[in-house]
C-alpha cells in the first residue's frame, strides 16, 4: 500500500485509517511528523493537515516503505525504560539486549568500575549509570561518530560515564581493573543472509558482524579480559543464538569459573559469561 498522492485537507483520524503502515507505526510517525503526543493525536482527531504537514508525512512513509528502520526515522528508541537517540552510525538498541544490563547490575558492587565495550548509542553503559548512580562507568568504541551519539545520550539523561575511543582494550590503561565487563560485540557470521534484511540492512555493518566466523571478537574480548578485571570480577557477552555453547568453551579455556549462559525472554541463550577465578 502506497501513501495518497497528498494529505492535505485529511482529518488526523482519516489519516490514521488511510494510512499505509500498521496502526503503531502510522501513530509513531504521525506524531512526529506533526510534533504531536499520543494524547493530542487523539484529543485533535479533528484536524486537519496542511500541505507542508502532508508533505512531511508522505516523505516519513516512503521512507519507512522502503525499508527504514522507525527508530532511524524518528531518531529515538526505548531502551531499559530511557529513550535513546539514535543514527545510522550505531546498532538500534534492543529489548534482548537488557538482559545483559540485568545480569552486569547483579554482579556490580556497590561503587564498582564497570567496561562496556564497544558502547554504539551507549545503551548499556547509561542504563546502568542512570539505574547505579554510585557505579564508575567506563564506555568504549572505535567509532567516533558512534560515541558523539553516546555522549549525547549520557547528556541528556544525566548519567556519568567516561568515554573513551577505543578497538577493544587497545587504548585502556594497562593497570585499569573493573568489576565487571559487558560487551555485546559484532557476532554475526559474515555473509549471513539476515544481514540484507530487515532493519539489519541500514544499521552499521561493522557493528553486526566481524567479517569472520562470528566468534572473533568474542575471542578477543575474553582473551583480554583477565587483564582487566578484579579477582572475582565478571565478564558478560551477548551473542547470536547459536553461539552459547562455544563461547562457555572459550571462556572455560581462558580459565573462567562459574561459567553458564542465560536466555532471554525468547528461551534464547543470549548472554554468556564467566567469573574471573
Amino acid at each position: 500500500m502506497e501513501p495518497l498522492s497528498s494529505y492535505a485537507g485529511c482529518t488526523l483520524a482519516t489519516v490514521l485509517k488511510t494510512a499505509p503502515l500498521d496502526a503503531l507505526e502510522n501513530r509513531i510517525l504521525l506524531c512526529h511528523a506533526l510534533r504531536l503526543s499520543r494524547v493530542q493525536l487523539i484529543t485533535q482527531s479533528e484536524r486537519r493537515l496542511d500541505a507542508a504537514e502532508s508533505d512531511a508525512l508522505k516523505a516519513l512513509y516512503t521512507r519507512r516503505l522502503r525499508g527504514e528502520p522507525i527508530a532511524y526515522i524518528v531518531g529515538l528508541r526505548e531502551f531499559y525504560g530511557l529513550d535513546f537517540r539514535v543514527t545510522p552510525d550505531v546498532l538500534i538498541p534492543r529489548p534482548d539486549t537488557e538482559l545483559l544490563v540485568e545480569l552486569a547490575l547483579e554482579r556490580l558492587p556497590q561503587g564498582g568500575a564497570l567496561l562496556d565495550m564497544g558502547t554504539g548509542s551507549g545503551a548499556i553503559a547509561i542504563a546502568i549509570a542512570h539505574t547505579r548512580p554510585d557505579a564508575i562507568v567506563t564506555a568504549l568504541d572505535a567509532s567516533a561518530a558512534a560515541l558523539a551519539i553516546a555522549g549525547e545520550n549520557a547528556t541528556t539523561h544525566q548519567v556519568r560515564v567516561t568515554l573513551l575511543e577505543s578497538d577493544w582494550y587497545a587504548a585502556l590503561p594497562a593497570d585499569q581493573r573493573f568489576a565487571v565487563i559487558a560487551s555485546n560485540p559484532p557476532y554475526i557470521v559474515a555473509g549471513d543472509v539476515h544481514l540484507a534484511q530487515g532493519d539489519l540492512r541500514f544499521e552499521p555493518v561493522d557493528a553486526l558482524t566481524d567479517h569472520g566466523d562470528g566468534l572473533s571478537d568474542l575471542r578477543h574480548i575474553i582473551d583480554g579480559a583477565p587483564a582487566h578485571l578484579l579477582p572475582g570480577g565478571w565478564l558478560l557477552m551477548e551473542h547470536g543464538y547459536d553461539q552459547a555453547a562455544p563461547v562457555r568453551a572459550l571462556l572455560a579455556g581462558t580459565g573462567f569459573a562459574e561459567v553458564q549462559s542465560w536466555r532471554d525472554l525468547a528461551g534464547i541463550e543470549r548472554v554468556s559469561g564467566g567469573r574471573l577465578a
